[in-house]
């Protein structure tokens, strides 16, 4: 299909930020005397929440008592760090260029909290750029559920149909199939060791941006 508007999710499809969000762990983990934490250990994690990051770097849970302060660090200096390293997947600008000139709107869904989100957005200029900008916390559901989706498609106004949500998670599929929009499977992303994202029933598989422009024309 050749779509009308192309959605994206932005930690480890749009963005690569895995560097900034693990230099913030470590940053945090320091605070506490343990030493830093490898990229590699944390890569495929980090587009998972802050949840799974602390449980991964203090082995904490939410019940736990240090866990609120930790949060809290944790956000407090993800607002430090929001762009220290950040750049586009090679490839993805040239694909967002590519959507412009070609007068086919994008936007942006990600389970990012809005505090997150719009400022790291703004200091890469994209804030001008996308059609949509849909945070963690702008709707009372986030992904898996459909309702961030097919707000951005009123936004932009367009049918499910017409988009495709382009993610490299398993709840960006699930939430692309109850809006009813095609979803394309970013492979390039941040997936952890023991998923297998050939199970997720995808539209698609992608293991570069550079294969979007198939879909773009």
């Amino acid at each position: 299909m050749k779509p009308q508007a192309i959605l994206f999710d932005l930690d480890g499809t749009l963005l690569d930020t895995a560097h900034d969000i693990v230099h913030t762990v470590n940053e945090l983990r320091e605070r506490y005397g343990k030493s830093a934490l490898p990229l590699a250990a944390l890569r495929a994690f980090v587009g998972q929440g802050a949840k799974k990051l602390l449980k991964l770097a203090f082995d904490v849970e939410e019940h736990d008592e240090m866990y609120p302060s930790l949060f809290s660090q944790l956000l407090e200096l993800s607002e430090k760090n929001i762009c220290r390293s950040t750049t586009f997947f090679e490839g993805m600008e040239t694909i967002l260029m590519m959507l412009e000139k070609n007068n086919i709107p994008w936007g942006i869904v990600t389970n990012r909290p809005e505090r997150l989100t719009f400022p790291l957005i703004k200091n890469l200029n994209l804030d001008q750029r996308a059609a949509c900008v849909i945070g963690g916390d702008t709707l009372s559901k986030a992904k898996p559920f459909p309702d961030p989706i097919l707000r951005a498609c009123e936004l932009i106004n367009k049918k499910p149909s017409e988009c495709i949500y382009v993610g490299d998670a398993e709840t960006d599929v699930l939430a692309s199939q109850a809006a009813g929009v095609f979803s394309i499977v970013a492979l390039y992303g941040y997936i952890a060791p023991h998923e297998e994202p050939a199970k997720w029933n995808a539209g698609a598989y992608i293991q570069h941006p550079s294969e979007m422009i198939t879909w773009i024309k």
